[in-house]
Order: structure tokens, then sequence, then C-alpha cells
């Protein structure tokens, strides 16, 4: 096997290993993917200070998240169909961050249920909800959670409808596949995914088949997540959302200053900067573009992370220093777990704190949190 040395060449692994469909809809945005492609590409306009003769002997990644101690500034991100990417996929991300003491967060639309992680894992884990029109199925979900001992909700609120994702659509997008010549015929190119899906019996949306009212197979729930998600989210909701909750909650979807100003007056422990990874408005500006001037308008009032296009640890350093207080990945660890499973998520998370670790000393820190905008030269984005 390749040494893995950094982010993308677990991604050039991943593109062997799974289906095209799956790797597509992970790796992909909407319409045009001008957003998806600035999230990565406008952290490379960001230049750091190096400085020099400071004793950088002793270094500490370690913070607290929404009060919650983890390695460093990092958590990995809700994302659909992780199954789907490796079998089983949310059970061992969640098993290896748990290993490396960092949050998993479960998506609303995972393959493995809100039950198969809490067996699995042996410390609370967070969860996603997404608000559908059911409100009692919602309920039930947050029920479920906080029976799971959940430490966190993470509310998305910027997937009211979907983007148009040009790849799922020509793709033909499901769980499980449709079994069609085109799929077929590059499933058989992908034995080990295929071996891993023989042996589990995840395979479809556990969170809701079987739970939501009227979904007892696969089409009858392809036909209640078209209809579902539920255009008239609006602020009360939070507000019952955060009642019905009684934990700590993190609102994810902030993308303007005035949206951060009300997620601060929500009540809500913490808001993520972030535009779906690029999967939903496009033309809208990168989360690391947006973050900023975010930071600055509610960073006293409540916990500002971000998240979207973060391949490597000078990413988080970055944000960090433009006023994040965390961090979350989704694509880079979806690409080490199609790489290699469990092992390759461990993989991905040791590659950013390491390039975290050193990039901090390089710029003459030894505790991440005392990192602010002086690490970084004047003109930070162009």
């Amino acid at each position: 096997m390749a040494v893995i040395t950094c982010i993308e060449d677990l991604r050039r692994l991943a593109v062997k290993r799974v289906p095209r469909m799956f790797y597509d809809y992970a790796d992909s945005g909407s319409w045009t993917e001008s957003t998806y492609r600035a999230n990565e590409s406008d952290f490379g306009k960001i230049e750091l200070r190096q400085r020099v003769a400071v004793n950088i002997e002793t270094r500490s990644l370690a913070t607290k998240l929404v009060g919650i101690d983890a390695a460093m500034p990092v958590a990995l991100a809700p994302t659909g169909l992780t199954g789907m990417q490796h079998a089983d996929g949310e059970i061992l991300a969640a098993r290896a961050a748990e290993k490396f003491g960092v949050p998993f967060t479960l998506s609303t639309m995972s393959i493995c249920s809100i039950e198969d992680i809490a067996e699995s894992s042996k410390k609370p884990f967070w969860f996603q909800l997404y608000v559908m029109r059911d409100r009692d199925f919602v309920g039930s979900l947050i029920d479920r959670a906080k029976a799971a001992r959940c430490s966190a909700l993470m509310l998305t609120l910027d997937l009211q409808i979907i983007g148009q994702r040009h790849k799922d659509i020509i793709n033909g997008l499901s769980a499980p596949p449709r079994l069609t010549l085109a799929n077929i015929l590059n499933m058989t190119t992908k034995p080990r995914w295929c071996l891993g899906m023989l042996g589990t019996r995840r395979h479809t949306f556990r969170n809701i088949v079987g739970h939501a009212k009227g979904v007892g197979d696969m089409s009858s729930l392809m036909t209640w997540v078209g209809e579902q998600f539920d255009p008239r989210l609006s602020w009360a909701d939070v507000e019952w959302i955060k009642k019905r909750w009684g934990g700590k909650l993190i609102l994810k979807g902030i993308m303007d200053a005035e949206d951060a100003r009300l997620a601060a007056d929500s009540g809500a422990d913490a808001l993520i900067v972030s535009n779906h990874g690029g999967r939903q408005l496009d033309g809208a500006p990168s989360s690391i573009r947006a973050l900023p001037p975010i930071a600055e308008a509610v960073g006293s009032r409540i916990e500002v992370w971000m998240d979207g296009g973060i391949r490597s640890g000078q990413d988080v350093l970055k944000a960090i220093a433009l006023g994040a207080k965390g961090t979350l990945i989704g694509r880079s660890f979806l690409y080490g777990l199609g790489a290699m499973g469990e092992v390759g998520v461990t993989r991905a998370l040791e590659i950013i704190r390491n390039e975290l670790d050193l990039t901090m000393a390089f710029c003459g820190r030894t505790d991440i949190r005392t990192v602010d905008q002086s690490i970084l030269m004047p003109e930070r984005i162009a």
C-alpha cells in the first residue's frame, strides 16, 4: 500500500475503493460547484507568519467545545450516507473519534441509527437534527438522542430545501444502490466495498425506516424524504427544539452576521459558519471568508465554529486565527473512511493533528487557545 502522508492521499485511495455514486455524493457541490471549490481554495490565499527563536518544546492542542473536552479543536461533522462510503461507516467513524478524543456527530440521514452508535460507543456522541414537516417524528428523534446519552444536539438550518447536485441526478443516487447495469459494472470494480456490504445488515436510513409514519421500505422512504424537509423552518422552531432538547444546542449553517446575531439571541451554545460544503447555495462565499465578520459580530456571546474546505491542520489553524473556537471536518474523514475504514478515519485525524501541531509551532505558539490573527500576514484573504 502507498504511504499515506496527507488527506489528498486518502482521497485518491477512496476514489478507487468507493462506488462512483457514493464517492460523488460526498465529494461534490451544487450547480457549478463554485462555492464547493472556493471552500478549499480560499484557505490557500491566507498566509502564515513564521516566527523563530521561540521556546516551542511543550505544546498543547487541547480545548473545549461547548464545555466538552477535545484533543484538538476539531469534530467529525454530520455527513449523510456515511455507511455507504464503507460498511457500518458511522460506527467505525464514531469509534475512531472516541479513541482519538474528538467529538463525533451522527447525521439524521445516516445509515447506522442513533441506537447503533450508542451500542458501539462508550462515550456520548452528538446528534445532528433536520427539521421535518412531521413534528412528531422530529420530537421522537430528539427523545431518541436523549435516550442514547448524546451530549449535544446540532440543528442544521440551511436545508429547508435541497440544492441541486448534478452528479447525484446523473448517478441515480439511492441507498441501497439500485441494481442498474451501470451500477453493477461499477461495483464489480470495488470488491472490498461489496464484501463489506454483504457482511452488514445496515443498508438504508435506519434513523427513519421503521420510525417515521408510513415508512417501511425503500419506496416509501424516498417518497417521504422528498416531502418532509420543511421550508417553513423558523426561529420559533429553534426555540421549540431548544426547549424539547434541554441540553447543549449547536446551530449549523450560519453564513450572515445578522443570522449570527439571531442565533446568539436564541440561547444556543454554539453556531457553525457553514455553507453545507458548497452543496446548497452555489455562489455563496466560502465558509472561511464568511467567518471573520461573524466572529467579530457575536464571538463574545456564543461559540463560533466553522466547517467547509478543511483538508489540513493548517486550515484548522487559519480558522482558529480568524475567530473560530472549533472546526468540523466532513470530506477529510470520509476520504479516510472510504479508503481504509476505521483505520483511515484515525489516519485522517492524525494527519490533521500533526499538521496543526507543527504549523502552530512554526508560528511561535505553544497553546492552541492563544492563537489569534497575529499569526497571519496582514492580507489574510485576497
